[in-house]
């Protein structure tokens, strides 16, 4: 059964939570609910300035694990979820939507492992009205086995036909990397297009407490990265590593980078990186940075046996994990228009404590606002057509934000 996607190593994610250990996670599919109360504004900074609603957005459609929502370029009347196990689902993109179907079903791919693996992420190729190109992040079945070992495939399927369901035979792998063989957890699985028309893939460290084999600063593994391919799996020229790493590297040094977007105006990648224990952060990546893990944990030293890599780059912001805080959910700078007084600015949540803010940039500094409290654990936040924000949560629902 799925597990929390973003979760501390030290909690407890394989039993629901009991008495007063708020910070334990319960599985995806529990029916029981966590009880946790609302936080306040400290630790995770800000105050509530305007009046902005976290609603349902589909409120008779519930899904398995959900795990992303998108919208594909040139169909505005359907959205897309996609399911941890293994599927993603479309329907109408209406408040009034009563149902839903498998576009791409691919459960039988997918490893049933356990822990934060799965159907990871989707992406729409910008083109994709024309060429029917979409491209998912997974972990496939395994079996410890020299030949068939734990590992991520990016591949690309294609809708033929029938507009309404995707061919799994259409499947075509990009890239392969293998995961440590014994840990489930931070893989990471975001992917999506850049302004440049490369795709670039979010990878975690692989797993374990601290990183054990230091595969952040590697540059010969691909985990702890953000990767960048061309849409037909082959390595852009220009990428910074070619000559001293892995080809498809384009920044490094992260723990569990979970989620990443990109801003429609400027185009600048914003990651939202999990922490290990006591500080989650926000990064503003580039070609070639390196964002400290596991030297650093935000802007604090984690492993002090470490040598300072000594191109470290700090986090645009970081907060601790006071009022139950635990693990970032990243999300999207805004640039729909019914939230007018938030145009520009970076939304993220919190898993542990449901908390979503709102950060704006102040010169050199930046500013938090708390805006409310998801019903239940974010997994992701979406982003559709008209540049609208919607959440993902564990309680299969899909939220968005609105005016209040």
């Amino acid at each position: 059964m799925p597990r929390c996607m973003t979760c501390p190593d030290s909690l407890d994610i394989s039993r629901p939570p009991s008495g007063s250990d708020h910070r334990a996670l319960r599985r995806v599919l529990l029916v029981a609910a966590l009880g946790l109360a609302q936080c306040g504004d400290s630790g995770g900074g800000g105050s509530r300035v305007d009046s902005i609603a976290i609603v349902s957005a589909y409120p008779q459609l519930t899904f398995p694990a959900p795990v992303f929502f998108a919208q594909a370029p040139g169909d505005p009347a359907r959205a897309f979820v996609v399911s941890q196990l293994g599927t993603v689902y479309a329907f109408a993109h209406s408040a009034n939507a009563s149902s839903s179907a498998a576009f791409l079903q691919i459960q039988g791919l997918v490893t049933d492992d356990g822990g934060e693996q799965g159907l990871l992420g989707l992406a729409f190729d910008p083109a994709f009205a024309a060429n029917g190109y979409l491209y998912v992040n997974y972990n496939p079945n395994f079996d410890n086995s020299g030949s068939n070992p734990r590992r991520t495939r990016i591949a690309r399927f294609q809708v033929a036909g029938n507009p309404d369901v995707v061919d799994p035979a259409t499947e075509t792998t990009l890239l392969e990397f293998e995961q440590p063989q014994d840990l489930s957890n931070h893989k990471g699985g975001w992917l999506g297009f850049g302004p440049d028309g490369k795709l670039y893939i979010a990878s975690g460290d692989g797993g374990g407490g601290g990183d054990p084999q230091n595969n952040a600063q590697n540059l010969n593994t691909l985990l702890g990265k953000i990767l960048r391919i061309n849409a037909d799996g082959s390595v852009p020229a220009d990428n910074p590593f070619i000559a001293t790493g892995a080809d498809e590297i384009w920044a490094y040094g992260l723990r569990n980078p979970f989620r990443a977007s990109f801003d429609r105006v400027g185009g600048e990648l914003w990651v939202g990186d999990v922490g290990q224990g006591q500080r989650e952060e926000v990064d503003v990546a580039v070609s070639g940075g390196n964002y400290g893990w596991r030297k650093f944990e935000g802007t604090r030293i984690h492993n002090a046996t470490d040598p300072d890599p000594g191109n470290a780059v700090a986090p645009l912001y970081e907060y601790d994990h006071s009022g139950g805080r635990c693990s970032i959910i990243g999300g999207y700078v805004y640039r729909g228009s019914a939230l007018t007084a938030r145009v520009g600015q970076y939304f993220y949540a919190d898993f542990c404590s449901r908390e979503v803010w709102a950060l704006r940039r102040n010169g050199a500094d930046v500013d938090i606002d708390f805006i409310g409290t998801v019903p239940d654990n974010p997994s992701s936040f979406g982003e559709d057509l008209a540049g609208e924000l919607y959440i993902t949560a564990f309680d299969g629902k899909i939220y968005k934000l609105v005016p209040g």
